[in-house]
């Protein structure tokens, strides 16, 4: 009996052992698939804002957390088990999926741009009248939901592919953990962003000075926060959604545009010494930006006023 107890401790041992490791390749996984993963998420940020910006400040946290909710069900229950069939299965599939994600950012992206401009706007606004405030959030949630799937089908793949060599189990783990982190810091810094103005309120009615400069310095800057944030989810957009694109194109063997893309990142890198890294960066992020925007216009184009879906019934 003492032998067989050993024998069994012994075992367990080498299975809590084996466990540990795998929790921590999981972990150092995640950590680095995170930091590839962060500009994407940094768009995220950007972008959810412009959802709730306007609404009633009641419905703003109720809105952000059925957004949270959604993004976990696009996380958690689609994207994880899809991307995991998709890499045993069929790889190669993942580029035109992730490239059609981008089809709908720079559309996305270039709609918004061509309203700002004066262009025709398709669907409810703001600045309607609008009848059914219950359809009208839930229609917002829906947009903002549907946008935050193509971004995390980024970042599931950025994931995917740090941890393509790892087995299923650590490549599972990985994609739920990032998901999840992912998920909560994003929507997490959203909640903060919307509610600001209201601390500001809460500070600018105590008795402490230091407290009432503080509040009214945070009711003031809170709107142009959330305009320059709403200007910079358009052109993370355009960004995310052409820089898509043109990876896209060179996976599947049409160089051309990244080359130049790439060229002309590398050679502002060269001439522009210590701010090289930042400006090679902007450079490229600028060509994506307009890859994004034009590919958007066209998409824009042919289903507005081509094939008139979504087109709005008082242009006529």
């Amino acid at each position: 009996m003492p032998g067989g107890l050993v024998a069994l401790l012994d075992d367990i041992s080498i299975i809590a052992r084996t466990a540990a490791a795998s929790i921590d390749d999981i972990g150092v996984a995640a950590s680095k698939a995170g930091t590839k993963a962060a500009g994407v998420v940094i768009d995220d940020a950007a972008v959810t804002p412009s959802y709730v910006t306007g609404l009633s400040p009641a419905r703003e946290l109720p809105i952000i957390w059925q957004i949270t909710k959604g993004s976990l069900k696009n996380k958690l229950l689609i994207l994880l088990p899809g991307a995991l069939l998709l890499s045993e299965f069929l790889p190669s599939a993942i580029i035109f999926i992730l490239m059609l994600g981008g089809c709908y950012l720079s559309y996305e992206g270039a709609e918004k741009v061509i309203e700002k401009l004066g262009g025709e706007k398709h669907g409810e606004t703001l600045e309607d009248d609008i009848k059914d405030p219950a359809e009208f959030e839930k229609k917002r949630i829906s947009g903002a939901v549907r946008t935050d799937l193509i971004l995390s089908a980024e970042i599931m793949a950025i994931t995917l592919n740090e941890v393509a060599a790892e087995d299923l189990i650590t490549r599972a783990g990985v994609l739920a953990l990032v998901g999840l982190v992912i998920t909560i810091v994003v929507y997490g810094a959203v909640a903060l962003i919307v509610k600001m103005d209201d601390v500001g309120l809460h500070l600018s009615q105590k008795a402490s000075v230091a407290s009432q400069n503080v509040g009214r310095f945070l009711l003031a800057a809170m709107p142009k926060l959330l305009v320059a944030l709403s200007f910079i989810g358009t052109i993370a957009m355009l960004w995310v959604g052409g820089g898509i694109l043109i990876h896209g194109l060179h996976e599947i063997g049409l160089h051309n545009l990244s080359d130049f893309s790439h060229g002309l990142q590398h050679g502002v890198e060269e001439l522009t010494g210590g701010l090289g890294g930042i400006l090679g960066w902007l450079t490229y992020a600028s060509i994506s930006a307009l890859v994004g925007l034009i590919a958007g216009g066209v998409i824009v184009f042919v289903l507005h006023k081509v094939l008139k879906i979504g087109h709005s019934e008082e242009a006529h």
